[in-house]
C-alpha cells in the first residue's frame, strides 16, 4: 500500500509512533467525566479523516468509529484470529483454494430496517477495486463474485491462492449496496451499518457521537447509550485530561508518563502488543552500506536493548526479526535463533568492520520522522562518534521523508527509520517491504537478495497452506536478519488509561478495534 499522508492508516507505513496530522486539537477537550452512565468519551491520540464509508476510509482513527457502527464478515478476536460475525460458519473452500463460498446468518439487519444479503458483501469486497480506492490492493486478488441466493455468495480468485484471504481478506467490512451507491458521499459522511452502535453527529474536526442501536440483530446489547470520539494529538494534554476526568478513556500513553499515570488514583492503565513493525532500513542500492559488513559494523556500534529500555520500556517491546511478536505467535518462527543471530552492542568489532570495508571519511545520514525514531538515530549517532565515524541524523516531515527514502540515493541517505502496521500473516510484512516490486514505493532499502528471495515472497502469497507458506517465508526471514536490508526494532503496543468507573475495557492489539467496546469478550459499561 503506497503511503500518502500522514494519518496512520489501517495496514501501512507509520510516519510515527502517533503520526501527525495537519489538523491538531488543542487545549482540553472536555469529557463530562465521572461514568455518568449517558456519554462515554474516547479521547483518541490522532485526528480522524472524517471518512466513515468502509469501502473509501483507510483511516486508523475514523476506522475506530466505523467498527462500531458496521460489523464484518468476520471479525478480529483479542489474538487476531478470524471469527465469524455475519457469516454463520467457516465458508466452504473449493477449487483448490481459489473458490470460497460463504453462508450468512439470517436475520441480520442494517440500520434503516434493510436485510443483510449476500449482495451487499459481494458489493462489499468488489467495490474498493471497482472503485479504484486507497483500499483496493486488500481486494484485487478476486476475480469475480457470485450471489447464489440472499444467504450464499462465491467468491473466486484468480488462477492461485492468497494466502492471506483467510486470515485478513474474508474480514471484509460489510455495507448495504442500494443505500451506499444512492449517494456515496452523504454515505461517507453519515453511513448505515449493521453494528451494535448508530451513527448520531459529526462535527467535522471536533467530534463524532454514536449512539447504542436498540434493535442491534446480534446476541450482546451495548452497555453504553452513548460514545463520544474526539482526538487530542498533544501527549500532554491527553494526560492531563484523564487525570483531571475530562474524559473517560484517552489512547496513546507517553512512555514517561506511563509510571505517572500508574500510581495514579482512580486510573487504570490498558495495554496490548500491536501487529506494529519499527526498524531502521539501510541503503542497498548506492554507497557504502550496499556492503553487509558496513551494516553489521552499524548494528554492532549500539544496544538496541538498552535504548529500548531506557527510551521505551512501557510501550514498546524487542523484536528480532520484520514479523511482530503478536503475529509470531500465530505463525511460530523461531525468534529466539534470529535473536541470536543479530549483532549484539560490541563497539571494537563495530570499529574493526568499518575500518576494514567503509570509507575513511564514512559519516552516514540517517533520516527519520520525529519521535522515539529520532531518538534513536541520535544514539546511533552518538555510538557512531564513539568509535570514530559520527553520522549526521535529520528528522524531517513525513511527505519529505518518503520522497527521500523512496530516492535510493546515496546521497540523500544511508539509512532511515519507519515503521509498518499489519495483520496476522507473514505477506503484510515481507511483500511491500522486501519485494522487489516494492522498491521505491514502501521501500526505499532496494535490496537484491540472493537467488529466489525475491520469488519466494511472491510464492508465499499464492499458497494457502500454512506449513507450506511457513517453509517459504523463513528462508526469507533468517536471510533479512543475517543480511540486514533492515534492522528490527521494536513493536510498539496500544495503550489506554481509564478512569476507575469505566468497567471491562481491554486493550486490543489492532488498533482500530480500540476501544473494545462490545464483544463476546467483553461489554463496556461505567459505574
Amino acid at each position: 500500500m503506497v503511503p500518502n499522508n500522514s494519518t496512520v492508516t489501517r495496514r501501512r507505513l507509520l510516519a510515527s509512533g502517533a503520526a501527525v496530522s495537519a489538523s491538531v486539537i488543542a487545549g482540553c477537550i472536555g469529557g463530562s467525566g465521572g461514568g455518568n452512565g449517558e456519554t462515554f468519551h474516547f479521547t483518541q491520540e490522532q485526528a480522524r479523516e472524517e471518512q466513515f464509508d468502509p469501502v473509501v476510509s483507510n483511516d486508523a482513527y475514523s476506522f475506530q468509529v466505523i467498527q462500531l457502527v458496521f460489523d464484518g464478515l468476520y471479525e478480529y478476536n483479542e489474538g487476531l484470529e478470524l471469527q465469524p460475525k455475519l457469516a454463520a460458519g467457516e465458508p466452504t473452500v473449493e477449487r483448490d483454494g481459489t473458490r470460497y463460498i460463504f453462508e450468512l446468518v439470517e436475520g441480520a439487519t442494517f440500520h434503516n430496517g434493510d436485510e443483510v444479503t449476500a449482495g451487499d458483501v459481494a458489493h462489499s469486497f468488489t467495490a474498493p477495486v471497482e472503485e479504484e480506492t486507497e483500499n483496493a490492493s486488500e481486494y484485487d486478488m478476486i476475480e469475480s463474485t457470485e450471489v447464489i441466493d440472499d444467504y450464499q455468495l462465491q467468491v473466486d480468485l484468480g488462477d492461485d491462492p492468497y494466502g492471506p484471504f483467510e486470515l485478513a481478506t474474508m474480514g471484509v467490512t460489510v455495507v448495504p449496496e442500494s443505500v451506499r451507491t444512492d449517494d456515496r458521499d452523504a454515505f461517507n459522511t453519515d453511513p448505515v451499518g449493521s453494528g451494535p452502535f448508530t451513527f448520531a453527529e459529526l462535527q467535522e474536526n471536533e467530534y463524532v457521537e454514536i449512539e447504542r442501536n436498540d434493535d442491534y440483530w446480534g446476541d450482546l446489547d451495548p452497555n453504553l447509550e452513548q460514545v463520544r470520539f474526539e482526538a487530542h494529538e498533544d501527549p500532554a494534554g491527553r494526560v492531563s485530561d484523564i487525570r483531571a476526568s475530562n474524559t473517560d478513556v484517552i489512547a496513546g500513553i507517553p512512555n514517561d508518563d506511563w509510571d505517572v499515570l500508574e500510581s495514579e488514583d482512580g486510573v487504570t492503565l490498558h495495554s496490548a502488543e500491536s501487529p506494529t513493525f519499527m526498524y531502521m532500513a539501510f541503503n542497498c542500492n548506492e554507497g557504502p552500506t550496499t556492503t553487509p559488513e558496513v551494516r553489521r559494523g552499524i548494528a554492532h556500534a549500539f544496544s538496541m536493548q538498552d535504548f529500548i529500555e531506557s527510551n521505551g520500556a512501557n510501550v514498546n517491546s524487542p523484536m528480532y526479526s520484520p514479523i511482530p511478536p503478536v503475529v509470531n505467535e500465530v505463525w511460530g518462527f523461531p525468534q529466539e535463533e534470529y535473536q541470536g543471530l543479530l549483532p549484539e552492542y560490541d563497539p571494537e568489532q563495530a570499529q574493526s568492520l568499518l575500518d576494514e570495508h567503509a570509507p575513511d571519511d564514512f559519516s552516514p545520514t540517517i533520516i527519520t520522522p520525529e519521535g522515539i525514531r529520532a531518538q534513536l538515530a541520535e544514539r546511533i549517532a552518538t555510538r557512531m562518534d564513539e568509535i570514530g565515524y559520527g553520522a549526521d541524523v535529520q528528522v524531517l516531515d513525513f511527505a519529505t521523508l518518503v520522497d527521500t527514502y523512496t530516492s535510493g540515493s546515496a546521497d540523500d541517505y544511508q539509512m532511515y527509520l519507519l515503521g509498518w502496521t499489519g495483520g496476522p500473516d507473514p505477506d503484510y510484512y515481507l511483500y511491500p517491504l522486501f519485494h522487489e516490486s516494492q522498491a521505491g514505493t514502501n521501500q526505499g532499502h532496494y535490496y537484491d537478495g540472493s537467488d529466489g528471495f525475491h520469488q519466494a515472497i511472491a510464492d508465499g502469497r499464492n499458497s494457502a497452506n500454512q506449513e507450506e507458506r511457513y517453509d517459504i517465508y523463513e528462508p526469507v526471514i533468517r536471510e533479512i536478519v543475517e543480511q540486514l536490508p533492515a534492522l528490527p526494532a521494536f513493536t510498539q503496543d496500544n495503550t489506554m488509561a481509564s478512569r476507575d468507573y469505566v468497567q471491562d475495557l481491554q486493550a486490543h492489539p489492532e488498533v482500530t478495534r480500540n476501544p473494545d467496546l462490545v464483544a463476546d469478550h467483553t461489554n463496556v459499561s461505567m459505574e
